[in-house]
């Protein structure tokens, strides 16, 4: 039958989830620290064995068998030793039974303060131990309780505070709500584990599409950079490692509903997806979108970035509290200067202007040209039946541009698309 004792080291090791052999060693270096305290001195080697059933302990003081003694506290000669073991030689180590008679109070109020010690402190590296593996991670998280403005969470066997400056600001919070939040780093304090998590750092953005988006999960689709202002918007480019998917529209979904769980994940933040352009020059002008750009001017050694707009496009390139260029600014990571069109050198202005009118000019010749394409830009448009549509889609093939030039033999190549299939989909598009 368990002692006591054994049932409240049983009952310790499960409730801080501490391993028996830890909680033991902590309680003996507990022992060894009282003794010493009380009835020794730092010198001494000392030894603590306890029983099986844990309620008796035994102090035992470590001696080198020595010719001549220099430290009475750690030697003794081979006459002293005989009266402890028969047979000994110098060299050998002899451990002497030194336990006081009424140790068992004083070493239970002594040893008390030491014994919490050494569980904090095992509890703290099994902590660090669980949660360092987990750095750069998104984790799932309850909040325990709302004090003053201040949030504390609950992840687990640990509850700690989410600072402010890592709250969205204006989201409200309540026990018992569910969150995400982004564990950047745990860090080794004097008072145990601190760990980084946050609701407002970008790759809380970026992690949240890992989990929501299987082609980012799989590395079809790379997120390339995130600009963040936590709760309000975030701007994000985005690329493809496979030339058949549309890296916008797999993070957007159908209807935007995958982008739109997301979003309500974050309380609403817009969120702005940005296919990665061949040229700066064309991911400058979308960072700013909606504002359309007359004239850029870059200087890379400085990286400062000069845009030049008309007066009505000003306040878009600018945003709300200059939130549009502020998050083009860390997208790009330049300084943007946003300038009037008129401030302009006048060389360069006429040159914009003759680009413009040139460009303008090749547009409506191409409008005015017969046009050969189908009416029909959609292929669910051509009537196709919905087994082939679906081999279709999943081939994301869905603009008649796509697959116009295509003789019957290579739209028969398509997965799930059969010699039938291609024959009427290749009449229906010479139609």
């Amino acid at each position: 039958m368990q002692s006591q004792f054994q049932a409240a080291i049983n009952q310790l090791c499960s409730e801080k989830n501490l391993p028996k052999e830890e909680v033991l060693e902590s309680i003996k270096a507990a022992l060894k620290t009282a003794y010493k305290k009380d009835y020794g001195n730092r010198e001494q080697e000392i030894e603590v064995e306890l029983s099986e059933s844990g309620e008796n302990a035994t102090i035992y003081q470590v001696f080198t068998v020595v010719e001549t003694v220099e430290d009475a506290d750690l030697e003794m000669t081979p006459k002293e030793a005989t009266k402890y073991e028969k047979a000994v030689k110098v060299g050998d180590e002899i451990r002497v039974d030194v336990t006081p008679m009424e140790f068992g109070r004083i070493a239970a109020q002594s040893a008390k303060q030491v014994i919490l010690q050494k569980l904090q402190e095992s509890e703290r590296k099994i902590m660090y131990d669980n949660f360092k593996d987990r750095e750069n991670e998104l984790i799932n998280a309850q909040v325990h309780r709302v004090q003053n403005g201040h949030v504390f969470i609950d992840l687990g066997k640990i509850i700690i505070e989410l600072p402010r400056d890592a709250q969205i600001k204006g989201e409200r919070y309540f026990a018992g709500q569910r969150l995400k939040l982004y564990l950047d780093k745990v860090i080794k304090t004097t008072k145990g584990p601190k760990l980084l998590i946050s609701r407002t750092h970008p790759k809380l953005v970026a992690k949240l599409f890992e989990l929501e988006i299987p082609e980012v999960h799989q590395g079809l689709v790379k997120i390339v950079k995130i600009a963040r202002d936590a709760g309000l918007r975030t701007k994000m480019v985005v690329e493809s490692t496979d030339q058949k998917i549309d890296p916008v529209g797999s993070c957007v979904g159908q209807k935007g509903v995958r982008i739109k769980s997301i979003m309500e994940e974050l309380s609403g933040e817009r969120i702005d997806i940005i296919q990665n352009p061949s040229s700066q020059q064309k991911l400058i002008r979308e960072s700013l979108s909606p504002a359309e750009i007359k004239f850029i001017d870059l200087d890379e050694d400085k990286s400062i970035l000069n845009i030049y707009v008309t007066d009505d496009q000003r306040p878009l390139a600018i945003g709300k509290r200059g939130q549009n260029v502020r998050l083009a600014s860390k997208l790009l990571e330049l300084e943007i200067n946003i300038k009037n069109f008129e401030d302009l050198d006048p060389a360069k202005q006429k040159e914009v202007l003759e680009k413009e009118e040139s460009t303008s000019n090749e547009n409506t010749k191409e409008e005015n040209m017969p046009d050969e394409t189908p009416d029909v830009e959609d292929v669910h448009e051509l009537g196709l039946d919905e087994e082939t549509m679906d081999a279709l889609v999943e081939a994301n093939l869905t603009q008649i541009i796509q697959l116009k030039g295509l003789s019957v033999k290579d739209l028969s190549t398509i997965e799930g698309i059969s010699k039938e299939a291609a024959e009427i989909i290749f009449e229906k598009l010479s139609q």
